[in-house]
């Protein structure tokens, strides 16, 4: 019996030999400056990114998304940034970013780029020009400066906490505060602000200009906000409904900026396209989505998600629903710049003993891998099984993948950085009680040996575990059974399979054991349980598995594995 998946009748399923690019893409994550050094400063940068276009080739992905790479003091990695329009000295200029283009380009492979419009760096010439112009001056009004509480204003205007921690309000010379939703060094910009609208509109023309095909947008759902007097409290903004109205989250007016984004996006031939990072709830995400707004929104319901087959079907159902409801189509990610690599989340074991903020280890990091704890509840060889199987039941699904570098060697989370080389403000703002996201931002290895795993010729700004070298790049390479073989394999076979966004569901007896075909017959089958599942009889030849299926027999779906079938 088949069941399809839950799609209102009047959606419109877009094939993919009509559709725009983005739509059913793999999209690699960089993290520039942990991916490749050219120059040896331990610092990744555009030529070691354009040293390993081959290796992006290789790999068979449709568009490279590169988180900031700006002018930045790297106060949160990069997404503090200093100038929206340039190339960080440390990781090359402009004309570095230009070949890097033209290079992945040439190979068939667009180009993404991280957009942070929330707020500057505290060095953006904006920002110091507010520090020295003053009270009511047209340059504070750039960002979001208030007078203080208290009888001498020498208190914050309220008891709001920023996101890595502490008060989001800082004091400035002259006795005003600015809010900073993240770090001290990250000033809110002021959306209701004419020239800050119209700065943005310059940056997208800026990179669009020079050959960007798209546009990440950070945080997407916090750049407008309501801030009448009096402001509210922490608890009275807990009560305040988040439904377009709240002061500070997901608010309607937002849109008329993306409004206008669009038009400057519908502007060029092709149109650039734009993915919103929008934690909202689940009737909000089409309206970021939508064709009139940014066009696509990620969904990272499977990111937070346990390996557990009734999870990750409802969640399947329910994007692809709400993809075709916004006539866009989904996003799927199970790794990212911002989180525990999933190898590390799903062989995690007896979360509920761990100490400090791994309570929720699926988000910014914990402490219990840091206190030698990971021994005990962290299964390694589990968690790489059920994370191929996981990729490979991403990699099948109708929409765009967003894989980020070094899912594809099968990397685990570092957890062994000294507190002196921690990097995330996070680390900082919490009195070292939360480790943040340094552990998924650890430079890649692309050999087995060297200062930095070739990395560079140095070192690495952030250190390496000597495990690293059982999962360099000229290890897996040439290995048929990696990690890194498996991704190219799926790639591959995805670019000849996938021909359009339909899903139908196909029951198999069994709550543990998810299978699904698309509109050519492609099947595919996810055993997330204990015991070995049987292929029905009908089922088409295995094209590639997440792990061997064994000798006797290929008929067999191993625990915890993921195979596509052939069209019977």
């Amino acid at each position: 019996m088949t069941v399809s998946t839950d799609i209102a009748p009047d959606s419109t399923i877009v094939q993919t030999e009509i559709a725009p690019w983005w739509r059913q893409a793999a999209v690699y994550q960089i993290y520039p400056r942990s991916f490749a050094d050219a120059d040896g400063d331990g610092l990744g940068d555009m030529r070691g990114i354009l040293s390993r276009v081959d290796y992006l080739a290789d790999l068979g992905i449709d568009a490279v998304w590169l988180s900031p790479f700006y002018p930045s003091e790297l106060a949160d990695g990069g997404y503090d940034v200093a100038d929206y329009r340039d190339v960080d000295p440390r990781l090359g200029t402009l004309a570095d970013f230009d070949a890097l283009t033209a290079a992945l380009h040439a190979r068939g492979i667009k180009v993404i780029v991280d957009i942070v419009p929330n707020h500057t760096s505290d060095q953006h010439v904006w920002f110091q020009e507010a520090l020295a112009a003053g009270r009511g001056s047209a340059a504070r009004e750039r960002f979001i400066f208030r007078e203080g509480s208290g009888p001498d204003g020498s208190e914050p205007p309220t008891d709001w906490t920023a996101a890595f921690g502490g008060s989001a309000w800082e004091r400035v010379a002259d006795g005003q505060w600015y809010l900073h939703t993240f770090a001290i060094e990250q000033p809110d910009l002021n959306w209701a602000n004419p020239e800050v609208r119209a700065d943005f509109v310059k940056t997208l023309r800026f990179w669009s200009d020079r050959g960007v095909d798209g546009f990440r947008i950070d945080v997407a759902h916090m750049l407008t906000k309501d801030l009448t007097e009096p402001l509210p409290s922490t608890a009275e903004l807990a009560e305040i409904p988040v439904d377009g109205n709240h002061p500070l989250l997901d608010r309607d007016d937002v849109h008329e900026v993306y409004a206008q984004w669009r038009e400057v996006f519908n502007s060029y031939d092709p149109p650039r396209t734009a993915v919103a990072e929008a934690w909202v709830a689940a009737d909000r995400v089409p309206k970021y989505a939508s064709p009139e707004s940014l066009g696509q929104s990620f969904n990272f319901d499977l990111l937070v998600a346990d390996f557990d087959g009734a999870q990750f079907r409802e969640i399947v159902t329910h994007n692809v629903a709400l993809a075709a409801r916004s006539g866009s189509s989904s996003t799927w990610v199970l790794s990212n710049h911002d989180v525990f690599r999933h190898a590390t989340r799903y062989g995690l074991t007896n979360l509920d003993d761990l100490p400090g903020d791994a309570a929720v280890p699926k988000r910014h990091g914990g402490g219990w891998l840091e206190s030698g704890a990971d021994q005990a509840v962290l299964d390694r060889e589990r968690g790489e099984r059920r994370a191929r199987a996981a990729s490979l039941f991403l990699l099948a699904l109708p929409g765009s993948a967003y894989l980020y570098q070094g899912e594809e060697l099968g990397l685990h989370e570092v957890a062994e950085i000294p507190a002196a080389q921690r990097q995330d403000p996070t680390y900082f703002r919490t009195n070292q009680e939360q480790y943040g996201r340094d552990g998924c931002r650890v430079p890649l290895p692309w050999q087995p040996d060297g200062p930095s795993f070739g990395f560079g010729t140095a070192g690495a700004h952030l250190p390496q575990p000597a495990w690293f070298a059982d999962h360099a790049v000229s290890i897996e390479e040439h290995d048929p059974e990696s990690t890194l073989s498996l991704y190219r394999r799926a790639l591959a076979l995805r670019h000849e399979l996938q021909t359009g966004e339909q899903l139908e569901w196909i029951e198999t007896g069994r709550a543990d054991v998810l299978s699904f075909a698309r509109p050519n017959g492609w099947r595919v089958v996810t055993n997330f349980g204990t015991e070995p599942f049987a292929l029905p009889t009908e089922a088409g030849e295995v094209l590639v598995a997440s792990q061997p299926t064994g000798e006797a027999s290929d008929r067999v779906v191993p625990a915890e594995t993921t195979v596509w079938l052939a069209p019977a």
